[in-house]
């Protein structure tokens, strides 16, 4: 089992609290967290589930490795959040298929859950984000978990989204998708 940040007991923890719309300046414990000492950091990227997914995916080594550096990247600068959708979709897709097969145990996906939802500020779904997803499904066709990842975005004010199952450069709404793993 690989953590994200070596997950020490020196390391001090992120405040956590839920994030919600028009929040894009959470407030962070005085010299808490990603090693700041400022109190709070702009968010502007949300990531997608594949970015977690992919940080465990042994059989596709370079994507691996970039999801590993960019998700220290974004631990270390404290710009990114974590919808709530990714987490779940994260531990389904982690424990999919028989023993043996699977890219982890069920017991170590919640624990590696845990450990995003420690280390990460995690956004929860609400109205807002519903609404605009079903918008988002209409006017760019896009699929109901595509547009509700992105409703997330759009409604907590995130610039970018970090994800490989949208165009990579085009702008969905304020919202422009990078995919890490163009090149991989």
């Amino acid at each position: 089992m690989r953590r994200l940040d070596c997950a020490s007991s020196t390391r001090q923890r992120l405040a956590r609290r839920r994030v919600r719309p028009g929040d894009a300046r959470p407030t962070r414990a005085a010299g808490g967290g990603h090693g700041r000492n400022s109190t709070s950091v702009a968010a502007r990227v949300l990531i997608d589930t594949n970015v977690l997914v992919y940080r465990y995916d042994h059989r596709f080594p370079k994507k691996q490795s970039t999801a590993s550096a960019v998700l220290r990247e974004y631990l270390r600068t404290g710009v990114a959040r974590v919808p709530h959708q990714a987490i779940v979709e994260f531990v389904a897709a982690t424990t999919r298929g028989r023993p043996g097969q699977r890219l982890l145990d069920p017991a170590d996906a919640r624990r590696e859950a845990e450990e995003i939802i420690a280390q990460f500020d995690v956004i929860y779904p609400d109205d807002a984000v519903l609404r605009m997803a079903l918008r988002g499904a209409a006017a760019y066709g896009l699929s109901w978990f595509d547009a509700h990842l992105w409703a997330y975005a759009e409604v907590h004010g995130l610039s970018e989204l970090l994800s490989e199952d949208f165009q990579h450069g085009r702008m969905y709404g304020t919202v422009t998708v990078h995919d890490p793993f163009r090149d991989a």
